[in-house]
């Protein structure tokens, strides 16, 4: 079902493409008359024609291309006629070019040179559809065997709760092709009790965005009752501009079998689809020379979006206008990674930053394969593309899952990791010292009670800013949970971490809570525990000046304890 649909979007985005690049040639070259052909093993097939009648269009579809007779009728109609083969990269034949006018004329070079131009972008069009045939023919192959292994494929539209079944699916099950139905509802009740809550949460997870793919193990029920282990695997293929999950494709497999030719395939027809819609970004070539010389003989018009600078700007002009907008910080980045991929031939892979008058600072992703030339050059054909967006997603997913919500201190995974990178300092520095504390806002449940969760909060923040703008910047806190409030003091002695509990709790007493005209006092428990090389963990630290926090609370609260 998906290959067909891919087949028909293939075809008619070609017969676009074909009618479009013709209607281009005609103005531009003032001709009358173009069609573009197809060589189909010798076979030649009429793909697109402007201003043909019906007896021309008949000749460029004769077996091996117009005949002599042919040839001449059309000369003898056409005052001017010319032909460009058209070849793919290997030397195979691809089709025809024709150009045709009513009145005799000479190209001049400049049109000579577009009309180059014109048969290249022709042939990129024929071989770019000789690719997607080959994966077609490779689709229905694969699916075939998918068929016969004993895989089943689903296509499941989300928001109607309707999935589709291959019959290998079915047959999986011991059904029949009319035994079964399309309802979400009755393929979960196929699912073993002890397995279906883990399956909906998987599946739920995914949907989430959660995880990059569906995968789970569970037990099934055949037509017979009997149950049996399968594998499902899916993903979301499609989503809405909220980011929900519109259409999921999967397929269930034996355990077994272990076969993963449906994802395989889906991944294929992915790429193939994402290669034949229009690009975004830039797309290029660029041409290196032996003497360290570079130019770019081609850029889209992508080269605006991305570089600030129209295609003629850059196009066979010198590369140093490039180089000026790259960010200084990844600079060195970038000319090592084409200096690796020009001496190696590896793909130039590069994530950088660009300093653009109107954009300010945005990100960019390049990707383009080498290929030594004849004369000693390099030529990269590639794209480059805007991920300026993505690179501010991962940020703030960064900033979430380091960050306390609440107070916006680092959170608890956060602190733990500056901890175990300072107890890596201390042991290979031998006289470097470190302490850690461990903070317990006193009667904090009271308040709660007393006041609200409101105010609770409130005094968390107010807490959480005391503390921030009494630490170094070479210092690190966190929220570990609750009321809890850990301090790392790098480079701090016994005396300097309790000169700074003493510093803090005063501070805080300086400072009591405000809340609807009544002050709120806080005072605060805390517990000091040295960092030691021989410490094997982090936890090991934390421990310590935990216990000694809980030997200031039991001591009376507001006290500090040192351990």
């Amino acid at each position: 079902m998906q290959s067909v649909s891919t087949g028909y979007a293939m075809e008619s985005m070609g017969e676009r493409h074909h009618a479009g690049l013709l209607r281009l040639a005609l103005g531009h070259l003032a001709l009358d008359a173009a069609a573009l052909t197809r060589d189909d093993g010798g076979a030649w097939r009429l793909c697109a024609c402007l201003g043909l009648g019906a007896e021309d269009r008949a000749w460029l579809e004769r077996p091996g291309g117009p005949p002599d007779d042919g040839a001449a009728a059309l000369a003898a109609r056409w005052a001017f006629q010319h032909v460009c083969p058209l070849r793919s990269a290997d030397g195979l034949s691809l089709g025809q070019l024709w150009l045709l006018g009513e009145r005799p004329r000479e190209l001049d070079a400049p049109q000579a040179e577009a009309l180059a131009e014109y048969a290249g972008l022709a042939a990129a069009l024929l071989e770019l559809e000789r690719g997607a045939e080959r994966t077609r023919i490779t689709e229905r192959r694969l699916a075939l065997a998918v068929e016969g292994s004993g895989t089943g494929i689903w296509d499941r539209h989300v928001p109607s709760g309707v999935i589709h079944y291959s019959s290998g699916w079915k047959a999986l099950l011991g059904y029949t092709e009319d035994e079964i139905g399309e309802r979400i509802e009755e393929s979960y009740a196929r699912v073993h009790p002890d397995d279906l809550a883990y399956v909906r949460a998987t599946m739920e997870a995914h949907f989430a965005g959660q995880t990059a793919a569906y995968e789970v193990e569970h037990r099934i029920r055949r037509k017979d009752g009997s149950y049996m282990w399968v594998c499902s695997r899916g993903k979301v293929v499609e989503r809405d501009e909220q980011g929900r999950a519109l259409r999921m494709l999967g397929t269930t497999t034996d355990i077994t079998a272990q076969r993963v030719l449906a994802e395989k395939l889906r991944q294929n027809l992915e790429l193939l689809t994402d290669l034949t819609n229009e690009i975004p970004g830039m797309v290029f070539q660029y041409r290196r020379l032996p003497d360290g010389s570079a130019r770019f003989p081609y850029v889209s018009a992508g080269s605006r979006e991305i570089y600030g600078m129209a295609p003629e700007e850059l196009a066979d002009g010198p590369t140093e206008r490039i180089r000026a907008i790259i960010h200084d910080e990844d600079m060195p980045r970038y000319l090592a990674a084409l200096e690796a991929s020009a001496r190696t031939l590896v793909p130039w892979e590069l994530e950088y930053r660009v300093q653009l008058p109107e954009q300010g600072v945005r990100w960019r992703q390049g990707h383009a394969h080498p290929r030594r030339q004849a004369d000693g050059s390099v030529l990269w054909h590639g794209f480059i593309t805007d991920i300026t967006e993505r690179k501010r997603i991962e940020a703030e997913l960064q900033v979430l899952a380091t960050t306390d919500f609440l107070t916006q201190l680092p959170n608890r995974r956060c602190f733990m990791h500056q901890l175990q990178a300072e107890l890596g300092r201390v042991q290979r520095g031998g006289e470097r010292s470190a302490a850690v504390l461990m903070c317990d806002l006193d009667h904090f449940k009271a308040i709660n009670d007393r006041w609200g969760h409101a105010v609770g909060d409130l005094a968390l923040r107010h807490f959480a800013d005391v503390l921030a703008g009494l630490v170094r910047r070479s210092d690190c806190v966190g929220r570990m949970g609750g009321e809890e409030f850990a301090v790392l003091l790098s480079d701090a002695s016994r005396d300097n971490a309790v000169a700074f509990a003493q510093r803090l709790q005063e501070h805080l007493a300086q400072t009591p809570l405000v809340h609807a005209g009544e002050r709120i006092p806080l005072t605060l428990s805390i517990g000091v525990a040295d960092m030691l090389a021989g410490d094997a963990t982090a936890e090991a630290v934390l421990s310590r000046s935990d216990l000694a926090l809980y030997r200031a609370k039991q001591a009376g609260r507001n006290r500090i304890e040192y351990l």
